[in-house]
């Protein structure tokens, strides 16, 4: 089998760059379908295919932003009412915002740290196609992603681990300048000791 050369596609990975300014539109349902077929073929030892994505558009994103704080806030409690804001006001930030999870299968060959592999897999595969079809993203963590009492808030189970929010929509900026780093840094070859 012979692959075709695709310089176009390895330039829009070359080129690849988080967009944290979104606004409307937000990708259409016929695009997003497209997109998640993309993220669908992340590689997936096992074939389990624990990616699962939950969509917050339009008010979803209020209720979400006041999910998310009220979960917080049983957690840490100390939170500032500044902190409140930023988490009852994060959703906003895109039109479209898109919770990542893991959902978590004990299997004999392929452990959990491989499901989240598979689930980060996804999720950059699902932000390239975005970024194909001229939309920008950004993928965001940050405490809520590992605090129970969210995970709860948001109807997650036991088996399901949250790896993010990637905020989805048109980007109000263009790429920011990124330097090519050096090869050099990252990559060695191979010597027996």
């Amino acid at each position: 089998m012979t692959f075709i050369e695709n310089t176009d596609f390895l330039t829009g990975l070359q080129q690849r760059v988080s967009h944290p300014r979104l606004t409307a539109p937000a990708p259409n349902s016929d695009q997003m379908a497209s997109c998640y077929q993309a993220a669908f073929r992340a590689p997936d030892h096992g074939r389990l295919r624990p990616w699962r994505f939950v969509e917050a558009q339009g008010d979803q994103r209020q209720a979400l932003g006041a999910v998310l704080a009220q979960a917080m806030l049983l957690a840490q409690p100390e939170l500032t009412d500044a902190q409140v804001d930023k988490l009852v006001n994060g959703p906003l930030r895109a039109p479209l915002v898109i919770l990542c999870y893991a959902h978590l299968t004990e299997h004999p060959k392929v452990p959990a740290s491989e499901q989240l592999l598979a689930t980060g897999c996804a999720v950059y595969g699902l932000s390239l196609a975005l970024r194909a079809l001229g939309f920008g993203s950004v993928w965001r963590t940050g405490e809520s992603c590992y605090t129970p009492a969210v995970h709860r808030a948001l109807g997650l189970g036991a088996d399901d681990q949250l790896v993010g929010y990637l905020y989805v929509g048109t980007a109000t900026t263009a790429d920011k300048s990124v330097p090519e780093l050096s090869q050099d840094d990252f990559v060695s070859q191979f010597s027996p000791l």
